[in-house]
């Protein structure tokens, strides 16, 4: 046998051997990995039952003591209280006033009792190719920026069924105020129309109304349009949000929750939706043309409620608002810029700096955030590593809390790929927790400041929603803002009896996304 020759047995044998090498090597690794997942689980549980391990005892005590409590030892305690009327008096006093003075003065609860979602008609759905060979016919996009938005289109996570208006993808294409009113009242009334069917209500019942779309803002307004469509009341309060990006639904939902603490026995609708047709770029500049790749058509349509009475057929009950806004800083407020570029068409040029922009404003929203829903093993953990880190200067990294302990559902606007990419990463989220989102992105799209809903929506349709679920909604938008926005569910959601965009299509759903999803041109 010639040295060059390989021994066939010999060669298995080889592979047999060092495949039970790193059987060795992989082995312990993975065991000292679920050792340190149950240790973390038993901490965890340690901590968070603490008080129950402590007063147990003391319970124990107590009621011993008052098991060798006699007849005679009522019957003398009795009188002494019969002695000290004035003092039973005074502290009964003081303690009804108290309770009173608590009741009056805390928050009053906000219901979600149900919302609704806009889904156009299957003539307005765009391909990857439709939206190629569209851009291509409008003449106005060269050779090297076709190609540009085929590419970020190839990457984006986007699939074959999203929605554009019609006034973009005719040929040539017609971006008029006219087509923008259409296109407005079709999503609004769309999603507006549904949930008055869902929950029954009179519209004059509703006496707030909050409006968000940041780059349509026509004169009369989008809540005008609304008001004078179903002839809302005449004292009804209502708001108009332009300009406030894709994390501006969330801004609308802490505004109607302000007002709701002021106006009892009240209802609030919002709607948050994102206009395309005057805001398609037709242009090139690069850093423009993204969004033409990324955003498209949807709109949601909310119902909150400050009744007591409403807290049984209601879906969710509002936690927490955490709003963060990094404007003061130069670069942060021109990450995302609406400007015209050097041939004077108009476009929302997004910046380089926009991942770190957006890390550095999620930092911020979670540290406030944190405290608020993190369990107290998490923010002991947080607060030895920085104390160890700062206080004596030891070198080990930052303690990130783990959100999972917190949240049994994530709601991640839909920005894009990498968006949701950076956040599975940091927050160290498995793929069932960003499935909502990542599904969301491939059905429908960037819808802006809806997609947040478009994505607890399929959760629902899936069945996962139980009762006593939290839910944690986090969006961001130009500015530079982060927000957030805590749920629990008030009942368990039946996907059987849901009505959404989702429920016809939803056994097709996760489907495989790939990082590259070619387009033959």
């Amino acid at each position: 046998m010639t040295d060059d020759k390989k021994n066939p047995e010999m060669e298995t044998a080889s592979s047999t051997e060092i495949s039970q090498n790193k059987r060795k090597n992989t082995l312990p690794n993975f065991l000292i990995s679920v050792k340190l997942k149950y240790v973390k689980l038993g901490y965890h549980y340690l901590i968070s039952h603490a008080m129950y391990l402590f007063l147990t005892p003391f319970l124990f005590l107590v009621s011993a003591q008052l098991s060798t409590l006699t007849l005679k030892d009522l019957e003398e305690l009795w009188e002494h209280l019969q002695y000290n009327l004035v003092t039973v008096v005074l502290c009964s006093t003081l303690l009804v006033f108290l309770a009173t003075a608590y009741f009056m003065t805390r928050p009053r609860a906000v219901y979600l009792v149900n919302f609704s979602l806009y889904k156009p008609s299957d003539d307005r759905k765009c391909t990857r190719e439709i939206f190629v060979e569209r851009s291509r016919l409008t003449g106005t996009f060269t050779e090297e920026n076709l190609g540009f938005q085929k590419k970020i289109l190839e990457r984006s996570g986007l699939g074959q069924s999203t929605y554009l208006p019609e006034a973009v993808m005719t040929v040539p294409p017609n971006p008029c105020m006219a087509e923008a009113r259409k296109e407005a009242e079709m999503v609004m009334f769309g999603a507006v129309d549904q949930l008055l069917e869902k929950t029954g209500i009179n519209p004059k019942e509703i006496g707030i109304l909050v409006v968000n779309c940041s780059l349509f803002n026509p004169t009369p307004s989008l809540s005008a349009m609304i008001v004078n469509h179903y002839k809302l009341r005449g004292n009804i309060r209502s708001y108009n949000l332009g300009g406030m990006g894709c994390s501006a639904g969330l801004i609308s939902i802490d505004l109607a929750k302000q007002l709701l603490q002021v106006h009892p026995n009240s209802y609030a609708l919002v709607v948050s939706m994102e206009n395309i047709t005057l805001n398609w770029y037709f242009g090139n500049n690069r850093s423009m043309l993204v969004s033409n790749c990324l955003f498209r058509m949807g709109g949601a349509a909310i119902l909150l409620s400050n009744r007591r009475s409403d807290r049984r057929r209601s879906k969710y009950q509002l936690i927490h608002t955490v709003r963060t806004h990094k404007g003061s800083d130069d670069r942060a407020f021109n990450c995302v810029f609406q400007e015209e570029d050097d041939k004077g068409k108009v476009g929302v040029s997004l910046s380089k700096d926009l991942m770190a922009v957006a890390g550095e404003a999620l930092k911020t929203n979670i540290t406030t955030l944190g405290p608020l829903v993190l369990p107290m093993s998490e923010q002991l953990l947080f607060f030895v590593t920085l104390v160890a880190r700062k206080a004596f200067k030891m070198k080990i990294k930052p303690y990130i809390p783990d959100f999972k302990l917190a949240f049994e559902h994530f709601c991640i606007h839909a920005g894009g790929r990498a968006v949701l990419d950076e956040l599975e990463k940091n927050l160290d989220l498995s793929d069932w927790h960003m499935e909502p989102s990542r599904m969301t992105l491939y059905r429908f799209g960037n819808t802006s400041s809806s997609s947040l809903w478009y994505e607890l929506s399929y959760s629902e349709s899936k069945g996962r929603v139980r009762k006593g679920d939290r839910m944690w909604q986090i969006a961001f938008g130009s500015g530079f803002k982060c927000n957030s926005a805590v749920w629990r569910a008030l009942r368990t959601i039946d996907p059987a009896k849901e009505k959404n965009p989702w429920m016809d299509e939803i056994n097709e759903f996760p489907v495989h996304v790939p990082k590259v999803a070619t387009i033959a041109t």
